[in-house]
C-alpha cells in the first residue's frame, strides 16, 4: 500500500498507546541510547499482510531503524519464519512493539483466512470478496489484507457503487422505484446491484436491467435456479452464512462471487512476535526461510 494510506492511522494508534507520559516501563528499565537487535517472527504459519505497516510503526519512533525484510506481503510462511530483522533504539522498539504487532497480526490473519477460502474454490468460477463489515478506521488496511490473501474487494465505501438493500426497497416503495431512482443518480461508470431474497425479485430486477444481484441467504437449490434464470445477464453474488465448510458447495452452483463479512470482522489474528536482544549480546541463531533478503529502511 502507499504509505499515505496508513501513516495517519499508525500515528493515531501510537498516540493511543503512548498516552500522555510515554512508555513508563521501557524508560524506567532501559538506559537511554541502548540499542537492540530484533526479529519479527511468525509463530504460526500463514499469509503475510501489513509488514510494511508494522515496520512503519517501529520506524516512526526510531527514524534511523535498520531493517532487513525476508518476506513480502501476500507470501505464505511456515511456523517460526523470520519476517524481518531489525536493529535500532531499544526503547523505541519496545514502545512501538504492540502497535506494530497488533496491525501485522490482524492483517495477516485476514489474509490467511482469505487464502484458505480462495484455495477451497479452486476450479470454480467464483471469486471471494469482502464487505463493508470492517473495523472503523481500518477499512483500507483490512481490504488490502483480503487482496493479499487472493480475494477481491466489494464496495470500499458508499460512494463507489450502488447496492440497493431490502431497507432501501421498502422505504423507496418497491424494487422498481428504488432501481429507477438509483439509475437517475448514478454516473455512467457506476453499476447498480440489487439485494434479492427470492427468484421473483431477481426476475423483476432483470427486467429492469440491473447489473448485479446480491442473493441473500438463498439455499443451494435457489442459487442454482438464480444462475439458470439469469443466464449470464448479470453478476450474481451469494451472501449470508457462507462458512468455509459451505463455500465450495455455494461456488459450485455457478454464482460469480461469494461475499464473506467474517473475513474482516472475525478472522483470528496470526500469532506474530518481536524478539529482542541487546546489540552487544550474542546474536540469535535463527535464520529466515527466504532466499533473497533485502536491506534498507521500511
Amino acid at each position: 500500500m502507499l504509505p499515505i494510506l496508513y501513516e495517519a492511522l499508525v500515528d493515531a494508534a501510537l498516540r493511543e498507546d503512548l498516552g500522555r507520559g510515554g512508555d513508563l516501563t521501557s524508560e524506567g528499565t532501559i538506559p537511554p541510547g541502548t540499542r537492540a537487535r530484533g526479529e519479527i517472527v511468525a509463530r504460526k504459519g500463514g499469509v503475510v499482510a501489513g509488514l510494511d505497516v508494522a515496520l512503519h510503526a517501529l520506524s516512526r519512533l526510531d527514524p534511523v531503524l535498520r531493517v532487513r525484510r525476508f518476506h513480502a506481503d501476500g507470501g505464505r510462511v511456515q511456523d517460526g519464519a523470520v519476517l524481518a530483522g531489525l536493529e535500532g533504539d531499544a526503547r523505541a522498539l519496545l514502545a512501538a512493539e504492540r502497535t506494530a504487532l497488533n496491525l501485522l497480526g490482524h492483517l495477516s490473519g485476514i489474509a490467511t483466512a482469505t487464502r484458505e477460502v480462495v484455495t477451497l474454490l479452486e476450479g470454480t468460477r467464483a471469486r471471494v470478496v469482502c464487505t463493508r463489515k470492517t473495523t472503523p478506521g481500518l477499512r483500507s488496511l483490512e481490504k488490502y489484507a483480503v487482496r493479499m490473501g487472493g480475494g477481491a474487494n466489494h464496495r470500499t465505501g458508499l460512494d463507489d457503487g450502488i447496492l440497493i438493500k431490502d431497507n432501501h426497497r421498502r422505504v423507496a416503495g418497491g424494487v422498481r422505484p428504488a432501481v429507477e431512482g438509483a439509475r437517475g443518480r448514478a454516473g455512467h461508470m457506476v453499476r447498480i446491484e440489487l439485494e434479492v431474497d427470492t427468484i421473483g425479485e431477481l426476475e423483476e430486477g432483470l427486467a429492469l436491467g440491473v447489473d448485479a444481484f446480491l442473493l441473500d441467504n438463498m439455499t443451494l437449490e435457489e442459487l442454482r435456479e438464480a444462475v439458470r434464470v439469469t443466464d449470464g445477464r448479470a453478476v450474481l453474488e451469494a451472501s449470508g452464512g457462507i462458512t468455509p465448510g459451505r463455500a465450495r458447495a455455494v461456488a459450485e452452483t455457478g454464482v460469480d462471487l461469494l461475499s464473506l463479512g467474517w473475513l474482516t470482522h472475525s478472522a483470528p489474528s496470526l500469532d506474530v512476535a518481536l524478539d529482542l536482544t541487546p546489540l552487544d549480546g550474542p546474536p540469535r541463531t535463527s535464520s529466515p526461510d527466504a532466499a533473497a533478503p533485502s536491506s534498507g529502511g521500511p
